[in-house]
């Protein structure tokens, strides 16, 4: 079995917006809430990007009487052409469940439950105590943690909420779980976070390569514009995995767990050594080129056979097909970022791309393909690490640009970065940080090495969770929760993987009084007395034209955009859009001039040694444990996508281990069987699937699954700090009779 890919899950990968007689109308036959009749047809369609991953799809939201009673996938809009994936078809489930909260919820005191409030109390609550915690230790002794799934309007407004109305200087998102190695490598390549490409590339290339990427489960919709593409492509995947796109590739490079490097540069070796180079773009256009081809040398491919496991065949035909190709575009996710050398590894693509002129072009590309559905809002607007538009914290000049716009005193705005996540929690530990607010993620559940964060969490003075569920694993160690809405319930703009802004359009009615998170930050400004540092920010729509003001003269900049009217009527703008531009084409790609953002106009080669990953498998854990997305009908964590029985009855319930057919006959384990599954951290069961889809030596497990992160070992890349989550030394043996699953 690959993954989860059956017969019904495969209709519905790209199924078509029509009829509500659709395959999942038909499978919710049962629920009233799901369908409406002919008799009933909806009053008003408001149509809003899809709120799970980055692809940006818009969907058709039915409303009648208020409510949002169905939907389906846009037909005219330019990123999925009235498709979707299942998580898409059942978006509105989430918005259903039991658990939302409700109403506020607060504990007066350590060890007592949490009670129902009022919004008065709640804001009075959370001001006391936050206040109390930085009076007695400092203001930065308050953080907080976002998310890349609120809509960009809300990111900024808790951003400058919390830094300049509140004081605090640390604050980050979970999109340094996924997205801050990419973030850092174009930055340092590129002279600014800047992903290069329209999805129109995948549908251009003769040379298409998927690195640490499993397409068409994690980012369907992606994977058919692949399916497209007339050219008949080659297609490359680079994966330890023979992952559901792995099996419908050209050529699937099953590399040793982190041996990315060493096969980056030796293919680069190859490419130098055959002369297959762009030389105008390498002397014209980029920096540092002689370095780094003295730094490939070594990686001879006797060398790169020995660190990779691969055939030497299997290196050369990679090589000639990235140096022969007209136009080749090389695409990562999470199988490069979420890496102790991710950076690095990123920019080794780069560098191929860049040495064989393969940017700028249509079907060319370093591509990054971001997680969330709003990480790049989240990149450029959170006002985390970098300030608004990709500033710089530490620059007079920056912040003093930004309170300009803002009509704020710059002092108020912190003249230091914030620390990254693993840091923050790190200062939980030594006790700088006493109390932390988290907003719409789950961090007692998606933080790497699961088990030592709630009691990592206890140590606060002070925990206030803002989120749609009272019941996530975050939410029920708070002392303070405020119920939000979710997607669909609020108004605002994403921007997807190819940096086109989308539209969203509220639906539907927050439940009980739940409130949107934009709401929540202006109504805590108004009770902390900053309110008139944010007279400017009445709407997520004004928010929206101070971010276009905020742009101006950056490389993001969306001055250009005539207002949510132009997004809706546009079906999404791809940034950069300035003021007096042309009328520009629906998909665009960045680096058609060659010219870069570094002040030179030139991009930089960026290279290191290649490290082991810190935790090797041997001795007593003598297996590679890797992670990844499992199914196409569940999300990170299943904290939406749980609350679905449609999704659910297309996923295993069980967690499920995926090992070698000669591990298990080495182990005595049976398909299907109960195991135990162990790492230096954690022992957990799940359900054996012996399969060839891995290697002799390696394990698998999902990552939606809540007992995965129990097993991750926290390895940090030390440019992006993002977590390593994809490899852990790991073992495996039956669960024997007498111990529960």
């Amino acid at each position: 079995m690959i993954g989860l890919a059956g017969r019904a899950l495969r209709r519905l990968l790209f199924a078509r917006s029509g009829p509500l007689t659709s395959e999942l109308s038909k499978a919710r036959a049962g629920d009233a809430e799901g369908l409406v009749p002919a008799r009933l047809a909806p009053q008003r369609v408001a149509k809003s990007i899809c709120g799970y991953c980055s692809t940006g799809c818009s969907l058709d939201v039915h409303v009648r009487d208020g409510q949002a009673v169905n939907l389906a996938p846009s037909a005219a809009y330019p990123v999925n052409d009235g498709a979707a994936c299942p998580k898409g078809w059942d978006a509105l489930a989430p918005l259903r469940a039991n658990d939302r909260a409700r109403r506020p919820l607060l504990r007066q005191r350590r060890g007592s439950r949490l009670q129902p409030a009022s919004w008065d109390s709640a804001l009075d609550f959370f001001v006391d105590r936050m206040r109390d915690v930085q009076t007695r230790h400092g203001a930065a002794s308050a953080a907080f943690l976002g998310t890349g799934q609120m809509p960009t309007e809300e990111l900024a407004l808790l951003g400058g909420l919390a830094k300049f109305g509140m004081g605090m200087v640390h604050g980050d998102g979970n999109t340094r779980q996924c997205m801050a190695s990419a973030v850092v490598a174009y930055k340092q390549s590129f002279g600014f976070d800047a992903p290069p490409y329209t999805y129109k590339d995948f549908e251009e290339s003769d040379v298409i390569v998927l690195w640490g990427s499993n397409l068409c489960v994690a980012h369907p919709i992606m994977w058919q514009r692949v399916c497209r593409n007339p050219h008949s492509p080659h297609i490359v995947v680079v994966d330890p995995r023979r992952t559901e796109t792995a099996a419908r590739a050209s050529h699937h490079v099953g590399l040793r767990p982190k041996s990315d490097l060493s096969l980056i540069y030796g293919i680069a070796r190859l490419l130098i050594e055959r002369d297959l180079l762009d030389r105008d773009c390498i002397d014209q256009h980029t920096a540092g080129f002689d370095d780094f081809a003295a730094h490939v040398q070594p990686f001879t491919p006797e060398r790169v056979v020995e660190d990779t496991g691969l055939d030497q065949a299997d290196i050369e035909r990679m090589a000639t097909a990235i140096g022969t190709g007209k136009r080749v575009s090389l695409w990562w996710t999470m199988g490069v970022n979420q890496s102790h050398q991710g950076v690095r590894t990123a920019q080794g693509l780069i560098n191929l791309a860049l040495m064989t002129g393969n940017i700028g072009r249509p079907g060319t590309g370093a591509n990054s393909i971001t997680g969330q559905c709003n990480a790049m809002g989240s990149r450029l607007f959170a006002n985390t690490t970098s300030l608004f538009g990709g500033r710089d914290f530490t620059s007079e000049s920056d912040r003093g640009e930004v309170a300009g716009i803002l009509g704020i005193d710059a002092d108020r705005i912190p003249d230091q970065p914030s620390w990254a996540y693993d840091q923050i929690l790190e200062g939980i530990a030594r006790g700088d940080i006493k109390a932390l607010w988290v907003i719409a993620t789950n961090t007692a559940h998606s933080w790497i090495n699961q088990r030592d964060v709630a009691p990592l969490l206890d140590k606060l003075d002070f925990l206030v969770v803002q989120d749609m569920y009272e019941s996530t694993e975050t939410a029920v160690l708070a002392d303070l929760v405020l119920p939000a809405a979710g997607w669909g319930e609020k108004n605002g703009t994403f921007i997807n993987s190819e940096r086109r802004i989308g539209r969203l359009s509220r639906a539907a009615t927050p439940p009980g009084d739940a409130l949107s998170d934009y709401d929540i930050f202006l109504r805590i400004a108004e009770r902390w007395g900053c309110a008139d540092m944010f007279e400017q920010w009445s709407s997520p729509e004004a928010a929206f034209g101070l971010l276009q003001r905020l742009s101006a003269g950056r490389p993001c900049d969306i001055t250009g955009i005539e207002g949510y009217d132009e997004l809706e009527r546009a079906g999404g703008v791809q940034w950069p859009k300035p003021d007096g531009a042309a009328d520009l084409a629906s998909e665009r790609r960045l680096f058609e001039d060659r010219r870069f953002y570094h002040a030179d106009g030139r991009a930089r080669f960026l290279f290191c040694d290649p490290e082991p990953p810190a935790e090797p498998a041997r001795g007593r854990f003598p297996f590679t444990l890797l992670t990844g997305r499992g199914s196409s009908t569940q999300w990170h964590t299943e904290t939406r996508t749980g609350k679905s029985p449609v999704l659910a009855s297309m996923s295993p319930r069980d967690p499920y281990v995926e090992l070698h057919p000669d591990d298990a006959t080495a182990r005595g384990i049976e398909d299907g069987q109960w195991v135990r599954v162990e790492t230096r951290r954690a022992s957990v069961s799940a359900r054996a699937q012996v399969t060839s889809c891995v290697q002799p030596g390696q394990l698998f497990m999902a990552m939606h699954y809540h007992v995965t992160n129990q097993l991750t070992f926290p390895s940090f890349d030390p440019y992006s700090r993002q977590p390593s989550y994809k490899s852990s030394a790991a073992d495996i043996r039956p669960l024997r009779h007498w111990e529960n699953p």
